[in-house]
């Protein structure tokens, strides 16, 4: 007895027309909705963004005011602690200096050296002196390494003018200021200088590390 075989009827064309066609629709709905999603993801970045930059424009307007108050109230400060230092303390720094061992009779401030002839000019702030030796200070509001830096050259300058001019005194530096961070007052100290900061209604001296440094 031969087997029977069944074959099933095979799809029509129009159904499998019509499958490619929802097929189709599944698709290019599919792409609407990503596209949609897309456009709304980007509004939404956008609109984070705007509110992002603007809230950082406004954070950064505060900030600015507020370093601008401080620098005004720090300049202030600077220029009354330069003022002291340089007109009403000089006599002071004689005593203060006297008690680490060194006597300077003079207390000039506001001193300036120049000699056209050989083009050096120099300004010092408080210059305090003997026969020995003459102590450079350099006043500021907030002293910087490029201040100190500065200062070197100062020292530098004023050896040179002292050598043409038969001078044979030793000069010493130090910076003084009214604010004044951690990080530049050890730079100075490194360079052989004291450091003059504010302690209440009088002021401080800070020797350097190690022997000061002479010009």
């Amino acid at each position: 007895m031969e087997a029977v075989q069944t074959t099933a009827n095979p799809p029509s064309f129009e159904s499998v027309w019509a499958a490619l066609q929802e097929t189709d629709r599944i698709i290019k709905e599919n792409a609407k909705q990503h596209d949609r999603g897309m456009k709304e993801y980007a509004e939404q970045h956008d609109r984070g963004m705007k509110e992002y930059a603007e809230q950082h424009d406004r954070d950064m307007k505060v900030i600015r005011e507020i370093q601008e108050a401080t620098d005004r109230r720090i300049g202030k400060l600077g220029s009354r602690i330069g003022e002291i230092i340089e007109h009403l303390v000089a006599p002071n720094l004689r005593e203060k200096f006297r008690e680490l061992g060194y006597d300077f009779p003079k207390a000039n401030p506001n001193s300036d050296v120049t000699d056209r002839t050989n083009n050096i000019h120099l300004e010092i702030d408080v210059m305090l002196e003997n026969g020995e030796k003459a102590l450079l200070v350099e006043v500021k509001t907030k002293p910087t390494t490029e201040d100190v830096q500065d200062h070197i050259k100062r020292l530098e300058k004023m050896r040179i003018y002292a050598d043409l001019h038969g001078e044979k005194r030793t000069f010493l530096g130090a910076v003084a200021g009214a604010v004044m961070t951690d990080n530049v007052k050890e730079y100075i100290l490194k360079q052989g200088f004291f450091v003059l900061e504010p302690s209440g209604e009088t002021f401080n001296i800070v020797p350097p590390n190690n022997k000061p440094k002479e010009w």
